[in-house]
């Protein structure tokens, strides 16, 4: 009996733990300023404190970024359009949210 009252009192951190927290302006430049995100299947990304993005997708791609108030914004040569994203942080997972409510998974890696 004591170890089920254990679990139960261990449940809520673990399920706060797997919550994803919205971040806003600075925290989001704190969170992907020089780090690489991985993406699973060998798809990567790298976010350079110069504003450059790189993105790996059986071929590299190089791109810009930002923060533009509490988003995150890239634009992709040729394309000249921003497209921004709201970003969420859960441990080790990023995860972007663009205006549809779609969601696109990261985790930190080497």
């Amino acid at each position: 009996m004591r170890r089920f009252a254990l679990i139960l009192l261990l449940w809520p951190g673990i399920l706060a733990a797997e919550e994803f927290r919205a971040l806003t302006g600075d925290e989001i430049l704190e969170a992907l300023t020089g780090h690489k995100l991985g993406y699973g299947k060998g798809i990567w990304q790298t976010f350079d404190a110069s504003g450059v993005t790189n993105y790996f997708s059986g071929g590299p791609s190089a791109g810009r970024w930002a923060v533009r108030g509490d988003q995150y914004c890239s634009v992709w040569p040729p394309s000249e359009l921003w497209a921004c994203y709201d970003v969420r942080r859960s441990g080790q997972v990023i995860r972007f949210v663009d205006s549809n409510g779609e969601l696109t998974d990261g985790t930190y890696a080497k």
